[in-house]
């Protein structure tokens, strides 16, 4: 359990730089729909090549008789890298990441209580309490009152130096 608890934390660790590295990427190859678009082709080959090494077969038979909603996934997935690109260097990596957190706990939540696509999970106080304490972090890490830094490519003035020698 302790071994699938790390990993978990790690895959956590990995999605600020995957929204970070391909802001980059969208800077260069036309936007964000195209930076997931190119991060998704770059997934898939890895993917690939993974079944192929593993020798793990795709099963695809029958797969095409279910029901429509059965490929949202890849939907879901293809709108959340894009959002999640668009928005990083706006919101920055800690503060996407704890509203996009904040969102998968209430979702999450809400899914349990009417119980979407598996058995009811009642919201009672002790998770409803955790979904605060997440909102809580959010609200102390996003922080809308504070004012922004000025962008990266700005040079702020030498503190030091007096105004007269910054004439």
């Amino acid at each position: 359990m302790l071994g699938a608890v790390l990993v978990a934390v790690l895959i956590g660790a990995i999605l600020p730089l995957q929204g970070l590295v391909n802001a980059r990427l969208g800077a260069h190859v036309g936007g964000p729909v195209a930076a997931a678009f190119v991060s998704f082709l770059v997934g898939t080959v890895m993917l690939g090549l993974y079944l192929l090494a593993t020798r793990t077969p795709l099963v695809l038979q029958g797969s095409f008789k279910l029901p429509a909603w059965v490929w949202a996934g890849g939907v879901f997935g293809a709108i959340y890298v894009a959002c999640f690109t668009l928005l990083v260097p706006r919101i920055g990596a800690a503060g996407m990441i704890c509203l996009a957190v904040l969102g998968q706990v209430t979702a999450s939540l809400l899914l349990d209580q009417f119980g979407v696509l598996q058995a009811p999970k009642p919201v009672d106080a002790l998770r409803l309490i955790g979904a605060l304490l997440v909102l809580a972090g959010v609200v102390l890490v996003v922080a809308p009152w504070r004012t922004p830094p000025p962008p990266a490519n700005q040079s702020l003035p030498d503190a030091s130096a007096t105004p007269a020698a910054r004439r």
